[in-house]
């Protein structure tokens, strides 16, 4: 009898957990089915990534600022100056018309390329090796973030407008690979081999969503290797970051100390940390310990639980950068949004993956996260771009139109965007439009059924007939 009872009790507790997990997934089902839900989500895995961020960058950077700057916030005060400048810039672009982002992207792709040709020269500065920087006053920043921004929005208008010619290699391929491949140049004379991955993605990921055949992506891939390999063995440096990934397992600390560091303060992490603030990896035994390896220094502190938390916001960011993709009208929206949600997951796998040690360290930061001046504004930037084309969708423009901004629209001051209208074909001059019948203009001439008259012959004007009267 007891032995039923207990195997009774395990049943109904069984039950009772399938049903909660039934309701949490269909009550999660409704709320994604709401009309602004992308908007939503998307604000608050924004929200989620920069408090982490601010909290492990203050963590990660105290002890380097107070042993330089004498004071234990003065990188975290500069992240923070940043955050609030790319705050204002991600207000701007959820604001921004999707029409004028559209119709001058070519001219902030020249803008763009003026500046990664006058970063090469004087009047840029080197730092940590590369020329890649704009000094002015105590503000700095690198040409080649808004850059990327530019080859997004610039080669997705151009492969939207030449949809309808897409299957020729010469429509597809010109001019936004010769345009990219000029980008790439600048980016590596500086050089920035980081950078140069970066703009890669985007390149791949705007030819994959407009819709490019598999065989140019091979050749694509072939050709990006060889570039990578001569790159590798033109610059020094490349070399050293390539035979210490290889050599990270073989006891050569002189090569592979960064990456053997980043894994020993993983390791030491655990379950669930040793707590914020009180990780051993940041005291001067881990290089870049608040930039390019901060993720090493958040699985010390937090554990697996943060390093899975901070998968999980990413994940939720590929999820909902996809949706938006999905359920817009407009094709220019559709493939900017996925390619903008490309770079970003795209960026924090390698990112990530460096530090866990399946990739060549490559140097960039990890979004959101990573201390920094340019990359943080450039992602905040690019969430106000896919907050902004969440709210064009078809489903969220009926619903601010009628029900109003809401809460955060209003809190906001966010304008109501206008429904999608494709553009209008061009006609010749003076041609009628197809859609509108036109009246039938009087010829003059009357019809065989007005009368026995019409099946007569008339003489041509100017003409007069032969033969007299009857």
């Amino acid at each position: 009898m007891a032995a039923r009872n207990t195997s009774g009790t395990r049943g109904r507790g069984t039950q009772g957990v399938a049903d909660g997990l039934r309701g949490i997934s269909s009550a999660l089902t409704s709320w994604l089915t709401r009309p602004l839900a992308s908007f939503h989500l998307l604000l608050a895995a924004f929200g989620l990534l920069t408090a982490f961020g601010m909290v492990m960058v203050l963590s990660a950077s105290s002890v380097e600022s107070f042993s330089q700057q004498g004071s234990s916030y003065s990188v975290f005060l500069k992240h923070l100056l940043h955050c609030l400048a790319g705050a204002v810039c991600c207000y701007v672009a959820m604001r921004m018309p999707v029409w004028m982002l559209r119709r001058f992207s070519h001219v902030f792709l020249l803008v763009c390329l003026v500046l990664l040709s006058l970063v090469l020269t004087r009047l840029g500065f080197e730092n940590n090796g590369a020329q890649s920087w704009f000094r002015l006053g105590p503000v700095s920043f690198q040409p080649v973030e808004p850059a990327k921004i530019a080859l997004a929005l610039w080669g997705a208008h151009v492969l939207v407008t030449k949809r309808a010619l897409l299957g020729q290699y010469r429509h597809l391929l010109v001019p936004v690979l010769p345009a990219a491949l000029l980008m790439f140049a600048l980016v590596m004379m500086q050089p920035d081999f980081g950078s140069t991955v970066t703009l890669g993605i985007v390149l791949l990921a705007l030819l994959w969503f407009a819709g490019a055949p598999l065989r140019l992506f091979s050749a694509l891939v072939l050709g990006a290797v060889t570039g990578m390999l001569a790159l590798i063995f033109l610059f020094r440096y490349q070399i050293t970051r390539v035979t210490s990934f290889f050599d990270s397992g073989s006891g050569n600390d002189d090569k592979s100390f960064q990456a053997t560091q980043a894994l020993l303060a993983l390791a030491d992490g655990g379950m669930f940390g040793e707590g914020i603030g009180r990780g051993w990896s940041k005291w001067q035994y881990l290089p870049e310990a608040d930039n390019d390896f901060i993720f090493a220094v958040l699985g010390e502190e937090l554990g697996f639980v943060g390093c899975a938390s901070v998968l999980l916001l990413f994940g939720t960011v590929a999820y909902v950068g996809m949706r938006i993709a999905a359920r817009n009208t407009d094709p220019w929206i559709k493939l900017v949004s996925a390619t903008l949600t490309m770079w970003l997951v795209g960026q924090a796998a390698i990112n990530i993956g460096y530090v866990v040690g399946l990739l060549p360290v490559t140097g960039l930061p990890l979004p959101l996260i990573s201390s920094g001046g340019s990359s943080v504004v450039t992602t905040m930037v690019v969430f106000g771009l896919l907050a902004n084309f969440a709210r064009h969708e078809p489903e969220a423009i009926s619903a601010l139109r009628s029900l109003g901004p809401g809460k955060i629209g209003k809190l906001l001051r966010l304008p109501t965007p206008s429904p999608y209208r494709p553009p209008a074909s061009r006609r010749p001059a003076g041609a009628a439009n197809p859609r509108r019948p036109q009246p039938a203009k009087p010829s003059g001439k009357k019809n065989r059924s007005e009368g026995p008259s019409s099946g007569k012959r008339r003489a041509p004007s100017g003409q007069r007939r032969s033969g007299s009267p009857r």
